[in-house]
């Protein structure tokens, strides 16, 4: 038998109805295809927070201002964000990557400096990064994976920090799913009425304005210096052979621009919840993805994939600790 067969031969014969755990049989077999083995384990699961600032913020399209995103980060590193409070709950190593927030700070603080510049451009008036300079975020992003890789790590979750990067991850699916730009822009942090209209206004003549040729030209064009480093955090992440905890908006296009660069880091991936952004329930349903949870999440930061990780651990824990109609000598209907 192949490893697929024997592990739904394992799954199947769990002292349950045959499917009765649902999703948590498709996560257990789905984990057991990534790590090559029958009887998976999550060690030292990680959660890497990237945060950017973007040129783009100067335009208005958030309700936010940009000095928000060094804040956050600072709020980060004191423990007092959602992130930390969930991290802490459920075991998750979390570490603070500044991609390219326009801030100085404290050389003490417990930040990762991996700084490509101090935020992406005004891509209203020119691309948000070079391609140069996004494919150096996306190095650096591959550094933090391996230094996880290092201690052991073959689980981790992505978040992210920078006002602005819900009009950037917008434009990254609307220009690779081909979808109109309305139905990929939502509140973000807060846009509603006429700003909502002017936010879409403004990513439509953006998306007019250039003609990338390839994901990682696309990536430069529209993207953010967190977006690109996280992409490069997942291509790694697979590569090692890694499960994927996909956060919400921003984590799902980041992943689906990984996906135009590598289509196997679609099979490591494990979509944490479906967020309030309506361009999230789309790119989820162009990627044929169930997200574990419906929690009416709009907060980023990897706070989905923190919340899920007590399920995938569960995944885990039913198929190595749970009997089997053999050996707990219960009759099968069979």
């Amino acid at each position: 038998m192949t490893l697929n067969e024997q592990l739904k031969h394992k799954i199947d014969f769990k002292t349950k109805p045959l499917g009765a755990l649902g999703l948590l049989e498709d996560l257990a077999l789905q984990i057991g295809l990534i790590q090559n083995t029958l009887t998976p384990e999550l060690k030292n699961p990680a959660l890497l927070v990237f945060a950017a600032d973007h040129g783009l913020a100067d335009e208005g399209v958030s309700a936010y201002p940009k000095e928000v995103t060094w804040q956050m980060v600072m709020n980060f590193v004191s423990g007092g964000a959602a992130i930390n409070v969930f991290c802490r709950q459920n075991g998750f190593n979390l570490k603070v990557i500044d991609a390219g927030v326009d801030f100085d700070f404290p050389a003490d603080a417990p930040i990762t400096n991996a700084k490509i510049a101090r935020g992406s451009r005004n891509m209203r008036r020119e691309p948000a990064m070079t391609v140069s300079e996004c494919l150096s975020a996306i190095g650096k992003g591959r550094e933090q994976v391996k230094q996880e890789a290092a201690r052991g790590c073959n689980i981790i979750g992505f978040g992210e920090m920078g006002i602005g990067n819900t009009s950037a991850s917008s434009l990254l699916m609307h220009r690779f799913l081909n979808i109109p730009i309305e139905s990929c822009t939502g509140a973000g942090t807060g846009s509603r009425g006429e700003q909502l209209v002017r936010k879409i206004q403004i990513l439509k003549e953006i998306s007019e304005k250039y003609n990338p040729q390839t994901p990682e030209e696309t990536l430069a064009t529209f993207g953010g210096l967190e977006i690109a480093m996280m992409v490069g955090a997942m291509l790694e992440a697979c590569d090692q052979q890694m499960i994927l905890l996909i956060d919400g908006f921003i984590a799902t296009a980041a992943v689906l621009t990984a996906i135009q660069m590598n289509p196997e880091v679609r099979g490591n991936c494990v979509f944490c919840h479906s967020s309030d952004e309506q361009g999230h329930q789309l790119m989820l349903r162009h990627m044929d993805a169930r997200p574990m949870l419906h929690l009416n999440l709009r907060v980023g930061e990897g706070t989905g994939a923190a919340l899920a990780f007590p399920l995938v651990q569960a995944a885990v824990n039913f198929l190595n600790q749970m009997s089997s109609f053999e050996t707990a000598g219960v009759a099968n209907k069979e």
